[in-house]
């Protein structure tokens, strides 16, 4: 009972709408339907408030790593897994908002920074030498979701790695879009164009 009461906390967590819920608070419109439609940090950044952005980014990594942090600190390990993967899976299927979130980048990265701080510093490692290298966000995350589930088995063992490959794979799902954009070439680079 305490497992399932911890992943449905988590789930609520996560479905928290941050992006959506600041920008409209800033006047900056409805998320969904500027640029992408997505209601992360990347899709707040083309509204041109950067600090809104910012915030954005910060709150959807906090959900998932407070999840994290309060079921292990109240139920446990075990618990704190549960909690986190469940908080990841709020913020791209949230039921506020009739199960169209986002793409979870952020909230992956939060839970696995607090999941195990070594763990998640690899991952945004990853993302960010990616990003360095090859200039597009969504390779950044496709390499940080692939790479991050090898580390945790390294790092942690089975059980975390199955829960980073569970959050990898829908990471990728979401991003079926970008992926066919970056095979075809078309996929807009960080501060370029397409």
């Amino acid at each position: 009972m305490s497992l399932i009461l911890w992943s449905a906390i988590g789930y609520l967590l996560g479905s928290v709408p941050f992006g959506l819920v600041i920008a409209r608070a800033l006047g900056l419109g409805d998320l969904r339907r500027i640029g992408s439609g997505n209601i992360g940090a990347t899709n707040v950044l083309r509204t041109g408030n950067k600090p809104a952005a910012l915030a954005t980014l910060l709150l959807d990594s906090g959900k998932g790593a407070i999840a994290v942090l309060l079921a292990r600190w109240l139920a446990g390990p075990e618990a704190a897994m549960l909690a986190g993967a469940a908080a990841f899976l709020g913020h791209l299927y949230p039921v506020w908002l009739r199960f169209k979130g986002g793409k979870g980048v952020a909230t992956f990265l939060g839970t696995l920074l607090a999941l195990d701080w070594r763990l998640g510093l690899i991952a945004c490692a990853l993302w960010l030498a990616t990003a360095l290298l090859g200039r597009i966000s969504s390779l950044s995350a496709l390499v940080a979701a692939a790479l991050a589930p090898l580390a945790a088995l390294w790092l942690d063992g089975s059980a975390m790695a199955a829960v980073t490959a569970f959050m990898a794979v829908l990471i990728y799902f979401r991003h079926r879009a970008n992926i066919a954009r970056i095979l075809d070439g078309s996929e807009p680079r960080i501060g370029g164009k397409r």
